[in-house]
């Protein structure tokens, strides 16, 4: 089986090429890489733009649309959306594959994040655990999807933000819950370092809920997303 991995980028150049080294066997192997480059203004396009690896020029800023973009390019199997600050545990394209040979249609990994502190572990629990009860997964979470799926799915949700939240409410109503994968990306926990931890969870509860409440993506994105 044959996985396309799609990278959304913006301004990435400090982490695209530790995860494209990280991508090499994957490479090698016959899968699919592309990144997707949102117009940075650091030099993220040229440092992708290496063997085996498709670099897509973006109009657009958006995660949405780069990832949209970045599937019309692919011809795998199954199209892995993996952000830059992501890493893959050892041997997730056949972890993938064995979910979707399970007659999943998609899933997502659980998540670690890279910082020491307590209560990190504390979050990324409580994230795992309401993903899996909930069948709802962030693009944090290393997102997959059937070529199958992607064909009876559709699209990301041309929104701003929450797209990974709303894709995965229409994956689940047409096609049935994920397969949650338990061997853990390892994401960056430089935003909520960035930001303080405490001040991160609240914010992003507050935009969990009012999205649920029904505030508008574009809304959010204006008055929330960069506080």
């Amino acid at each position: 089986m044959k996985v396309s991995i799609v990278i959304p980028a913006l301004n990435e150049a400090d982490r695209i090429a530790n995860i494209l080294e990280q991508l090499k066997p994957a490479i090698i192997a016959g899968h699919q890489v592309i990144v997707v480059d949102g117009g940075s203004e650091d030099n993220t396009a040229e440092i992708a733009s290496g063997p085996g690896v498709q670099v897509v020029v973006s109009d657009r800023t958006d995660r949405a649309y780069q990832m949209n973009l970045g599937i019309r390019e692919t011809d795998g199997d199954a199209v892995l959306f993996l952000h830059a600050d992501t890493q893959l545990p050892k041997g997730a394209i056949e972890l993938i594959t064995r979910c979707l040979e399970l007659d999943y249609f998609w899933g997502r990994f659980d998540v670690r994040l890279s910082g020491r502190a307590f209560m990190f572990r504390i979050i990324e629990r409580m994230m795992n655990l309401r993903s899996c009860l909930t069948g709802i997964a962030t693009g944090d979470q290393a997102m997959f999807i059937s070529r199958e799926g992607l064909d009876i799915a559709g699209d990301f949700p041309d929104i701003p933000v929450m797209e990974d939240v709303a894709m995965s409410k229409l994956l689940k109503l047409l096609l049935g819950r994920p397969a949650c994968i338990h061997h853990p990306v390892i994401t960056s926990s430089r935003r909520w370092e960035q930001k303080g931890i405490t001040r991160t969870v609240l914010l992003m509860w507050w935009l969990r809920l009012i999205y649920f409440l029904g505030v508008s993506p574009a809304t959010i994105a204006r008055r929330y997303w960069y506080v």
